[in-house]
């Protein structure tokens, strides 16, 4: 129990070895291996989920070692409700994501699961790395798998949308090194050493000066939405999603997206919440425009694909959207609906996988009438799709409410006009994603290439089986997951409201105007 994040972070490394010293043709054996071995960390993050005590409201099952003596850096990991849950979305997708490259995936078979069980590996990292340094190195190791990933297995144009991918990312990168170094020299004083302990630096780093907070803050927080993307840095997800296999990109939208909203939640708030309150304008009206410019993009867009990679932008703008308001309930919904978006995005990557491994094309208009001949991948094409638009009963509903209202309702954003503007994107996504379904799916089948598509194989099927589960279970009680995290959110919440109460920057405290909904 000392050790367990140890096991779960490096067990994938370990046992993904024996992988590279497999005979090339047991092609058999190496998915086989590679699905087995990613069960074993969601075995364990599973086991997590249910002895986490989240009435604590500390981190858990902390681990910490010094590393680097000479800037007294340490190998220090543990987890809080929040970090809980992104790493169960992230062990959660990584078998899925197997199942569904198992007959797409023809080339370099062991590379290519070598690489997918070390992304695992990298992810788990970063949601647990409470040292700056240490959180960095995880951050960085994460682009070279994914690197790999969409440049070898990608499609036609995969080198162009990896590059574009590796440099955006390396040059957010940059920013957030050249700000970890810079908090850590400017923390020494009050310190009294250079630390890169994160929750050492929590204590000092809010007393630092109001225009000092804020160049850090912008070092830090370009950095997470750039990951994010948030518009306008949005540019690099559709070529990556559109060129990256399926596995690639379920992956992508699933998993490392979350590591730019979880850097907000983990980082830019609590570190830096002076330039947190100052600069809310200016994130929140990107926010905005990148919920509702996602959504509108997506309408016009002729490739399945890549109308999937817009819509990840407008959902994305949601989860921005509520943490910068920081109340309790918005902040809770930004937490859910990181995995609700995970689960349903991750699911249309997937069924969108299906589709090009039958027909070989991505375009809307070579589809129609596809449900006379696969009427069991309509009934899961039809739950996700509603699972995405947030549809009552369904998990995106939930998260998607309690952003829009505790929006509403934040002194931080200081205006509805946020929430009511957001809003519209819930009935465009309505619209594009219903429009698409209806295209592809009903209709006449006008080309004969469609007439003898074959249904979800007994694997695909099972590859979904979990997901919709999920859908329904977290659209119905939602709370077996976020109770998880609400200890957590209301100590970030809290932390936020006692520094703004100091009244350091001269403004009212930061807190709900409508009693009770915390």
């Amino acid at each position: 129990m000392n050790n367990i994040l140890s096991l779960l972070i490096f067990l994938p490394v370990i046992l993904s070895i024996p992988i590279l010293f497999f005979k090339k043709e047991s092609e058999n054996l190496i998915k086989t291996y590679a699905f087995v071995i990613s069960l074993i960390p969601l075995a364990i993050a599973t086991y997590l989920f249910f002895i986490f005590n989240p009435a604590i409201g500390e981190y858990q099952f902390v681990e910490k070692v010094k590393w680097i003596s000479f800037t007294n850096t340490y190998y220090f990991v543990g987890i809080d409700g929040i970090s809980l849950l992104l790493i169960l979305m992230s062990t959660f997708i990584f078998p899925l994501s197997i199942l569904a490259s198992w007959t797409s995936i023809i080339k370099n078979l062991k590379s290519f699961y070598f690489l997918v069980l070390m992304l695992d590996a990298g992810l788990i990292g970063v949601f647990s790395s409470l040292d700056l340094v240490l959180f960095y190195i995880f951050w960085e190791f994460i682009l070279i798998p994914m690197y790999f990933i969409i440049g070898v297995w990608g499609a036609e144009d995969r080198v162009y949308a990896t590059v574009k991918f590796f440099l955006y990312t390396m040059f957010g990168s940059l920013l957030l090194l050249i700000g970890i170094v810079w908090l850590g020299v400017l923390c020494l004083p009050s310190t009294g050493v250079f630390t890169t302990d994160l929750t050492l630096l929590q204590q000092h780093s809010p007393q630092l000066p109001l225009n000092i907070q804020v160049y850090l803050f912008i070092l830090f927080t370009l950095s997470f939405l750039i990951k994010v993307p948030l518009f306008p840095f949005h540019t690099w997800l559709p070529d990556a999603h559109v060129q990256a296999p399926t596995a690639g990109s379920v992956i992508l939208a699933a998993v490392l997206l979350k590591m730019g909203t979880y850097g907000l939640l983990r980082f830019s708030l609590p570190l830096f919440p002076g330039a947190f309150i100052k600069l809310t304008p200016v994130i929140a009206v990107l926010a905005v425009i990148g919920i509702v410019y996602g959504a509108l993009v997506s309408i016009v867009q002729k490739d399945i694909k890549k109308l999937v990679a817009y819509s990840s932008v407008s959902h994305l703008g949601f989860i921005v959207l509520g943490t910068f308001a920081v109340t309790d309930v918005a902040m809770q919904g930004s937490v859910i609906q990181m995995i609700n978006h995970g689960l349903s995005t991750g699911a249309l990557f997937m069924i969108v996988g299906i589709l090009y491994e039958r027909r070989h094309t991505k375009k809307i208009a070579d589809f129609g009438g596809i449900m006379k001949v696969m009427p069991v991948f309509s009934v899961v094409f039809m739950i996700i799709v509603f699972s995405s638009i947030g549809l009552p009963g369904l998990n995106g509903f939930v998260g998607e409410f309690l952003i829009l209202l505790g929006s509403f309702y934040s002194s931080n954003l200081g205006s509805t006009a946020y929430s009511i503007i957001s809003t519209t994107a819930v009935i465009f996504a309505a619209v594009y994603l219903l429009w698409m379904f209806q295209r592809v799916m009903l209709g006449p089948i006008d080309k004969d290439e469609n007439k003898k598509l074959p249904d979800l194989t007994v694997r695909e099927f099972l590859s979904f089986v979990p997901i919709l589960v999920f859908v329904v279970w977290i659209g119905v009680h939602p709370n077996t997951f976020m109770s998880k995290s609400e200890a957590s959110v209301k100590k970030i919440v809290k932390t936020f409201q006692d520094y703004n109460n100091k009244n350091w920057l001269g403004e009212k405290s930061i807190e709900s105007r409508a009693p009770g909904l915390e």
